[in-house]
């Protein structure tokens, strides 16, 4: 398996850090029970760990699926690049420090290492185009 599916593997990993915490602290706010339901009518999230979580997952799933592209055209175009692999490095190291950063609500720093991940994906980026 090329380097570049094992990064897209991890980022798997990553994605069920935001939807694990994301589903844990909606849980606990709001009981298994309700949970189990079909939720026709669901409950605006309540307090701030849930509308944190909820943001910071929907945050994630709008990069994501611009590193599973870019990931997957690397895959297919030129194995190995190192600006490519540095990318997705940053990428996925940055997203994984931005949870708790986000569900904590740590001003400026959690802006800051958004930043660092689109700098991952931009690297991924040019290192495919070049």
């Amino acid at each position: 398996m090329s380097i570049e599916l094992q990064l897209l593997m991890w980022s798997l990993v990553v994605y069920g850090l935001y939807l694990g915490a994301q589903s844990l602290i909606y849980r606990w706010r709001y009981g298994i029970e309700f949970a189990a339901t079909a939720r026709d009518t669901l409950p605006k999230p309540e307090g701030e760990l849930l509308g944190r979580a909820e943001r910071a997952l929907k945050n994630f799933n709008e990069t994501w699926l611009c590193f599973v592209i870019l990931a997957l055209v690397a895959h297919l175009a030129d194995h190995g690049d190192g600006v490519v692999f540095w990318g997705a490095i940053v990428y996925l190291v940055a997203r994984v420090a931005y949870l708790p950063l986000y569900l904590f609500g740590t001003f400026m720093i959690r802006s800051l290492v958004w930043n660092v991940a689109t700098i991952g994906i931009a690297m991924m980026f040019f290192g495919i185009l070049f």
